[in-house]
């Protein structure tokens, strides 16, 4: 797989788009893996308006996955029904969802994946997950100094989750001083479902120093969790940027102390582009493009641009 940071992909996209492929964009399916979470809402939004920027009176219609499979082949099969001209995805599952994909490519409809891969799909758009994970964790490493006991606290099993845990654990493990006391509890990707594992693993663990949540819903539950049990000192950091987090941030009594920030409307805005080409007939050199997260923390959330607005 090839992979391409985001500096090089706007140089290759401004030879992918063009008028032509852009009137010939008529109608675009959106499923996500939940409209409950911002990232997904700012995702809808940006392939929203960079689609009305190609064509004002295209029909851009989305959908809530809610992480399920079969929902979302059912949401897909819809979109086939419709006979849209894409279809940018977030899968609920990277590689059982290829049947789909192959389905709505055998009706003519090109398939972007975003934010997680998709197998089979066209050409897909995502933050460096691995890079993002690093980052998060190696925040937790310089905070504590090297030394205590982390929790990995995971997610559902998609790919951006995996890539997180991986690049976080790439850090973890070249420290001799951190003691990794779980990395298999799923948070569900949701407050409920982080604020759920975190009180189990408060009542299990007696000490715990660091945090690292695969998302930011997950780190607000985990924070609420520590300081209902009245837990302090424990350095709490995940993946997103969302609006939540830049609120956490600011708050004094918070634990979260950073997030991995990605960016929505870059995703978004680059899916619609790599699906107006390859609408247009024209194919990507490189099918895979990374965007690099960067790091909000307590320090500098006041300069954060966050997701209210394109970046």
């Amino acid at each position: 797989m090839i992979r391409l940071f985001f500096t090089a992909a706007l140089v290759s996209l401004a030879c992918i788009a063009n008028p032509a492929a852009a009137k010939e964009l008529k109608s675009i399916g959106v499923t996500v893996g939940s409209l409950g979470n911002p990232f997904f809402v700012a995702i809808v939004r940006g392939v929203e308006s960079q689609a009305k920027l190609l064509n004002p009176h295209v029909k851009v219609t989305a959908l809530s996955a809610d992480y399920d499979l079969n929902k979302q082949f059912n949401q897909i099969d819809s979109f086939i029904s419709a006979r849209v001209d894409m279809i940018v995805i977030n899968a609920a599952d990277p590689k059982a969802i290829e049947p789909a994909v192959r389905r709505a490519q055998k009706a003519g409809i090109v398939v972007i994946a975003v934010d997680v891969s998709a197998a089979g799909a066209d050409a897909t758009v995502q933050t460096d997950n691995v890079k993002a994970g690093a980052m998060a964790c190696q925040h937790i490493v310089d905070k504590l100094q090297g030394k205590g006991n982390v929790i990995i606290e995971n997610g559902p099993q998609v790919s951006a989750v995996i890539d997180r845990v991986n690049g976080c654990k790439s850090v973890l493990s070249k420290q001799p001083g951190i003691k990794v006391l779980s990395d298999d509890q799923d948070g569900k990707g949701s407050r409920d479902g982080g604020l759920s594992v975190m009180q189990g693993l408060l009542v299990r663990f007696p000490k715990i120093d660091g945090v690292f949540a695969t998302n930011d819903p997950q780190a607000i539950g985990s924070d609420l969790a520590a300081r209902q049990f009245k837990r302090t000192g424990i350095v709490i950091t995940s993946v997103d940027g969302a609006p939540d987090i830049e609120v956490a941030l600011k708050n004094k009594n918070s634990l979260i102390s950073a997030s991995a920030s990605q960016n929505p409307w870059a995703m978004a805005r680059q899916a619609v582009e790599l699906g107006a080409g390859i609408v247009g007939g024209k194919r990507p050199e490189q099918p895979v493009l990374l965007i690099p997260p960067t790091l909000v923390t307590r320090d500098d959330v006041a300069t954060y641009r966050g997701w209210a607005t394109p970046q």
